[in-house]
């Protein structure tokens, strides 16, 4: 009996250890890594087209 109860508080320390919300902290910094890489991308786009189009680009052509 002793030793079902200590394997049993084993078991409940290391489900307690592993909470559902270390998954979803995981899942939340994805989805802001990607809304950064998106707006990176964007922003980067935009730059570009600005330099391309801007008097001084053509001089390193």
């Amino acid at each position: 009996m002793n030793t079902l109860r200590t394997t049993l508080r084993r078991i409940c320390r290391r489900w307690e250890r592993h909470s559902p919300e270390d998954g979803q902290s995981l899942a939340e910094y994805a989805l802001i890594l990607a809304f950064v890489a998106i707006a990176a991308v964007t922003a980067l786009s935009f730059l570009g087209q600005a330099i391309a189009n801007s008097p001084g680009f053509d001089l390193f052509q």
